[in-house]
Formats: structure tokens, C-alpha cells, sequence
């Protein structure tokens, strides 16, 4: 240890050595990487050469002929980096908040939640839902887009699509599928932000987390910790931890259509969202608005809305 209580390990990232950043290697990770480390130099007044990204190749990534649910779910996209971050080998990682687990180890924290974008769904290859052609081909490879998607529209066929966002737009454009959703947030992130058209909340509620992006360390490492305190986003912690609080209670993983949505206005929170069938045969929504400090909040609402659900409904959720 150091004279100040900081370990020579934690006070050399970003100032003797490079502050080491993982990162997946897809386009889309590497943009949101890259946008994190530009927010710690602004925010340090850091030199350019004080951050390095360490791009990796997740398992999520390897697979793509398959739904991740079937395969080990959201830790397909975090183990790779949990193991480099464990190991020393990485000092922090940038995750979508989306695809983080709900229940993470202990050893690791989110330090940092940057400030969220846009979380709408975004529609590639019509106008509207309503536009599609009877029985369109619809890819997405996310139950809770699936069932919202036959909740409005029961004859779409809704087929597996997989690959990172180039890959999925080039098979719209090569009329393997009639359409696809992807998250606004990240076509903005890759300056895409003029493909496909938003659709309404009303209309298809986001997931838990969407339009975020957090950055996760050791939670022994102090030194990190207050490095990457000094960009987080005070709103979008609130909102992205009530939507995952919400998430924790239903005991939700990725076979689960849920969506949520969380809006702070100062120091109160509201909270919209629905949980469903995955042919979209019921859906059950719900709303709560409190306090920022009422953490037992978010866990009321999904009792609220599991005790409104069938018998099947409940199944999908180990009730």
C-alpha cells in the first residue's frame, strides 16, 4: 500500500499506466468504449494516452445460430470480461446495461452509469407495425420484443435474427426478413441515427436498462471506484437500478418478456411496466410513481402485476 491507502496496483491505472478499459470488440461496444473513455479524460483532464481499450470476443458473440437463452442467457455477453477483470487483466468494463445480469457477484461493481440515451425500439424495414405485409417475416432474437410484436400483430412471423447491427440491417436489405427492431440508442451510438423509425412506448415498452451504459470494477477497488464516480449520470442510476430492482423481484431472465421504464423528475421516480405471455396472448402492465429513496417500491409493483397474472403467466416466472 501506498502512503495513502491506495494500492500500487489501483494508483498506477491512468496515471503511471493506462487505465485498462474492456470492452466486446463489436462495433457497437467499441463505440459505447470509446465514449466512456473520452468521459474519463474530459473529466480527469487526462492525456489521450492515459486510457486503453481492451477489446475481447464474447461468447455471445461466437454464437449466432442460436437464442442465448437456451445457452447460459445475459452472462454470455459479461464472463469473458468478468474473468479479465477478476484476473488483473482489465481494470474496469463497459457493459449495455441491458445485457447485464440482474444479480451480478459481489466482487464486481457498476461504478458508473453514463447518461442514457434514447430507449425507444426502433423498427427497420416499414413504416409502422401496423404497415407490415400479413404474415411478415420479423426478426429479433428478444422474447420481450416477440411478444410485444404478436400482442399487436398475432400473424407475424417471428423468426431468430442474430449478429451484430450491420449484419442484421444487411439481411433486411437482402430480403431474408421483411423487418427487424433495433434499440435506438445504439444506431445513434453508430451514427445510424436516420434508419428505421421509433416506435412508441405505448406501443412497445423498452427493456429494463435499455439506452445505458455502465461501467463495472472491483468492488475493493476504491481508487477505480472514485476514478469512474466522477462520470456517472445521478439520474440514470436511479432509473436503471429501480428498473432492475423491478427485474430482481420478478426473478426475470432472458426467456422472460418483461419491459420496463423508469422517468426521475428531482427526487421521484415513475415507473411503467409490463410483463407478458411470449405469444403475447396476456399482458399484464402496471405503473407506480415514489419516491426516489423507496426502494421497496419497484418490487410492489411486480407483486402488484404478478398477482393480476394467470396461472401460465406466473409459470414463466417460478410462481
Amino acid at each position: 500500500m501506498t502512503g495513502d491507502g491506495v494500492s500500487k496496483r489501483e494508483k498506477l491505472a491512468g496515471i503511471d499506466r493506462p487505465l485498462r478499459i474492456g470492452t466486446r470488440q463489436s462495433p457497437l461496444a467499441m463505440a459505447q468504449a470509446e465514449m466512456a473513455a473520452s468521459a474519463i479524460l474530459s473529466a480527469h483532464g487526462w492525456r489521450p494516452d492515459q486510457v486503453e481499450l481492451v477489446p475481447m470476443v464474447a461468447t455471445g458473440d461466437k454464437i449466432q445460430d442460436r437464442a442465448l437463452a437456451e445457452l447460459g442467457g445475459k452472462a454470455l455477453w459479461t464472463k469473458e470480461l468478468d474473468r479479465a477483470l477478476h484476473d488483473g487483466d482489465i481494470d474496469c468494463a463497459v457493459h449495455s446495461m441491458k445485457d447485464v445480469e440482474t444479480v451480478r457477484p459481489d466482487v464486481f461493481i457498476i461504478a458508473a452509469m453514463m447518461e442514457r440515451a434514447d430507449t425507444h425500439d426502433r423498427l427497420i424495414g416499414a413504416r409502422s407495425i401496423d404497415d407490415l405485409p400479413q404474415a411478415a417475416i420479423v426478426g429479433t432474437a428478444s422474447p420481450r420484443r416477440k411478444a410485444q410484436l404478436l400482442r399487436h400483430r398475432s400473424d407475424l412471423d417471428i423468426r431468430l435474427i442474430r449478429g451484430n447491427v450491420q449484419t442484421r440491417l444487411q439481411k433486411i436489405q437482402d430480403g431474408e426478413y421483411h423487418a427487424t427492431l433495433l434499440a435506438a440508442a445504439g444506431l445513434n451510438r453508430l451514427d445510424m441515427d436516420d434508419i428505421g423509425v421509433d416506435i412508441s412506448p405505448d406501443v412497445m415498452l423498452p427493456a429494463p436498462a435499455q439506452g445505458a451504459i455502465g461501467i463495472e470494477t472491483l468492488s475493493d477497488s476504491s481508487h477505480l471506484r472514485r476514478v469512474l464516480k466522477e462520470i456517472s449520470c445521478s439520474n440514470t442510476s436511479r432509473a436503471v437500478t429501480t428498473e432492475r430492482s423491478f427485474l430482481k423481484e420478478l426473478t426475470a431472465d432472458c426467456h422472460s418478456p418483461v419491459a420496463a421504464s423508469a422517468t426521475v423528475d428531482g427526487m421521484r421516480i415513475h415507473l411503467r411496466s409490463e410483463i407478458l405471455l411470449p405469444d403475447g396472448s396476456e399482458c399484464i402492465s402496471g405503473e407506480s410513481e415514489f419516491d426516489a429513496g423507496d426502494v421497496a417500491a419497484p418490487a410492489l409493483l411486480a407483486r402488484k402485476l404478478l398477482g393480476q397474472a394467470s396461472t401460465e403467466l406466473k409459470t414463466i416466472f417460478g410462481r
